[in-house]
């Protein structure tokens, strides 16, 4: 796996890591055979998994994996009993060695910073738990957070938690539709939320948002207001509560003991149609699973700092909060934007904060690189040890712009790629192997990962599914009260495998490619496209800051592509141009998948953690129903792509 690696450990680095240190302890001494014996025995690997976390039980667990009711519905950890919050914030807490280390910190858009031990944590987290206990939420109940990016939004997930209650957290972008659509979904009890926060130095309000999706969901009884920035706001008499009531109990809730398979949270997934999808996840799934792939994989350790830039509302909030605590590493929330007052505000936030592992999508990579990397040379960001990066496939010129001109050829990027119903990562970049630019160097240790053809029979060097032959922990028990959409989802299309519906390659060196999502994929007279691979080409073009390329019929070749072009400042929108761009991507993937048309737009429809939404572009230009948008940041751009497509 060397020949197209850019960043290759060195032995000394390889043996620091916990990946390796474990692997020792366990009598491997080469990774490749590791990580077959990890799926050969999922049970006996799942277990160690848990041990080498630490994780601490209540009663012990008497056998680590049940199947008796099939592949699809595997019992982990059974007759176990436990709660996360122990095992995130209070064993930290009650320990002397650590009860003073930092587990929480906030920085606010105005600049604002706020620090919390795991002691102020643990305390502030029974408090709260108790306030909660008071207002009849008992477990089971849901609560569903839609909130900033603030403290409070942590504590009361914890707080939920430990007694016993299961939260569901709501883009904070979202409006009242959204929110009362997952409101319903969930029989949400109690809705927690904002006044407002801070972007880019304005005031974005939340509550009126909130009350209107209260409106609309008949089982929010209370909704709970935290005062972020004390402006005016509508209040219900009798429904509406102050934080500060929530949070003045006096005394500290007991932690209520939980099996492995209670849910913890509900966590909403935006479908292509219909409503959205609701991926249940356990007190010992989804926190273990995120806080294998950070403190193993990603090599977080304890006294390290993880700063994602998400939002609660992704994958990758919680996947933060479990991911840091867990391994007792301290967790930075940010309320803003990644480039305001100035393009150095996440270098600025790293260097501050001596973050150790930074999380980033590769269109805020794509972003930032605009304004070149002497914004980044402004700051000292030597205590950064890994770049992690998920979201979407890279093209190669950010990622070696990252790799080269912000981690100076040292800091391995963690390409990083799963999902809300994996609770973190099928394939990773680990650090005891070489890293190539864009691709994945191994699946993570516990997937069970191969590369299917049409036949499901697995391919190489070709575009095939990725697909999941053995359960592992994190895995959604399903979707909430769903259960045959869960099956017909993810289980449909071979015999116990599971389908993620990402298009891949595997190499002969080993080295894994996401072309894009299947359902994404172009056909082009027989031919497989996928969508990043136009994308490369296009933003490889000096002119091109950004591209978006869909596939629509055809009558001649059944599909062709049709992209949209954002460029960079400086340069026009020209026929000379779009044809100058039509005619790279033909000489570079062929003649034969020469895109039928390329549009030249202002922006392209993304979500607010940056991923760009193909499926909402392909069905304004087809003039259809793009299903559910709620979790786009700029839906004037799907309009945009509707307008040209009708003017067409």
């Amino acid at each position: 796996m060397t020949s197209k690696a850019v960043w290759v450990p060195d032995q000394s680095l390889i043996e620091s890591t916990r990946l390796y240190q474990w692997m020792k302890q366990l009598g491997f001494d080469d990774y490749e055979s590791f990580l077959q014996a990890s799926v050969k025995d999922i049970a006996w690997f799942w277990q160690e998994a848990e041990r080498v976390l630490g994780i601490e039980w209540f009663r012990p667990y008497e056998t680590t994996l049940d199947l008796s009711k099939g592949i699809k519905w595997p019992d982990w950890y059974v007759g176990g009993q436990l709660n996360v919050v122990h095992n995130a914030v209070d064993k930290w807490a009650k320990n002397p060695a650590t009860s003073q280390q930092t587990a929480l910190v906030w920085e606010g858009d105005d600049g604002t910073v706020k620090r919390y031990t795991f002691a102020e944590l643990s305390s502030w987290v029974a408090r709260v738990a108790l306030g909660l206990r008071k207002q009849g939420i008992d477990k089971g109940d849901r609560i569903s957070i839609y909130m900033p990016m603030i403290p409070e939004t942590v504590v009361v997930m914890l707080a939920a938690a430990k007694i016993g209650a299961m939260f569901s957290p709501a883009f904070s972008g979202y409006g009242a539709d959204a929110v009362a659509t997952r409101l319903n979904a969930a029989t949400a009890k109690m809705l927690v939320t904002a006044d407002g926060f801070l972007r880019r130095g304005k005031a974005v309000p939340m509550k009126e948002e909130a009350d209107k999706a209260a409106a609309m969901a008949p089982s929010v009884e209370k909704v709970v207001v935290v005062r972020r920035l004390g402006r005016d706001i509508p209040w219900t008499e009798g429904r509406d509560m102050d934080w500060s009531e929530l949070d003045s109990a006096t005394g500290a809730a007991s932690t209520q003991i939980m099996n492995s398979s209670d849910p913890l949270m509900l966590l909403y997934t935006s479908g292509t149609t219909g409503k959205p999808k609701g991926a249940v996840h356990t007190h010992a799934g989804f926190p273990l699973k995120a806080a294998f792939d950070a403190g193993i994989c990603m090599d977080l350790k304890q006294g390290d700092t993880l700063f994602w830039v998400t939002d609660m509302g992704w994958m990758m909030g919680p996947f933060m909060i479990f991911g840091a605590l867990l391994n007792g590493a301290a967790a930075v929330l940010y309320e803003g934007s990644p480039d305001y007052p100035e393009p150095d505000r996440l270098w600025k936030l790293t260097a501050d904060h001596r973050v150790t592992h930074l999380g980033i999508s590769p269109t805020l990579i794509r972003s930032l690189m605009k304004h070149g990397e002497s914004w980044v040379k402004k700051h000292d960001i030597s205590s950064l040890r890994v770049i992690g990066s998920t979201g979407e496939p890279w093209n190669p010129e950010p990622w070696m712009w990252l790799f080269e001109r912000v981690g100076n050829s040292r800091i391995p990027i963690f390409n990083y790629s799963g999902g809300t119903e994996i609770s973190g990562g099928i394939l990773g970049n680990v650090l005891v192997r070489p890293i190539g630019p864009v691709t994945f160097n191994s699946p993570l240790p516990g997937m069970d990962v191969q590369v299917y053809d049409e036949h499901g029979q697995p391919v190489r060097n070709t575009v095939g599914e990725l697909v999941i032959k053995q359960p592992w922990v994190g895995m959604t028990n399903g979707f909430w009260q769903e259960p045959e959409r869960y099956e017909s989802a993810y289980w449909n299309r071979w015999p116990d495998t599971w389908v993620h519906g990402d298009w891949v390659t595997l190499d002969d060196e080993g080295f894994w490619t996401i072309t894009g999502r299947s359902d994404d994929t172009l056909n082009v007279a027989g031919k497989r496209l996928g969508p990043a691979e136009v994308e490369s080409v296009l933003v490889g073009h000096p002119a091109v800051l950004e591209a978006g390329t869909i596939g629509v019929p055809d009558e001649l070749k059944g599909e062709v592509a049709v992209c949209f072009v954002v460029l960079r400042p400086g340069h026009e929108m020209t026929d000379k141009l779009r044809q100058e761009l039509l005619d790279l991507v033909a000489d570079k993937l062929g003649k034969a998948l020469r895109p039928k048309t390329l549009y030249f737009v202002n922006d392209l429809p993304k979500t607010r953690n940056g991923k760009i939404l193909r499926r909402a572009m392909r069905a304004a230009y087809l003039d259809k129903d793009a299903g559910d948008l709620s979790s786009l940041e700029n839906p004037d751009a799907v309009e945009t792509v509707r307008k040209l497509a009708h003017n067409n």
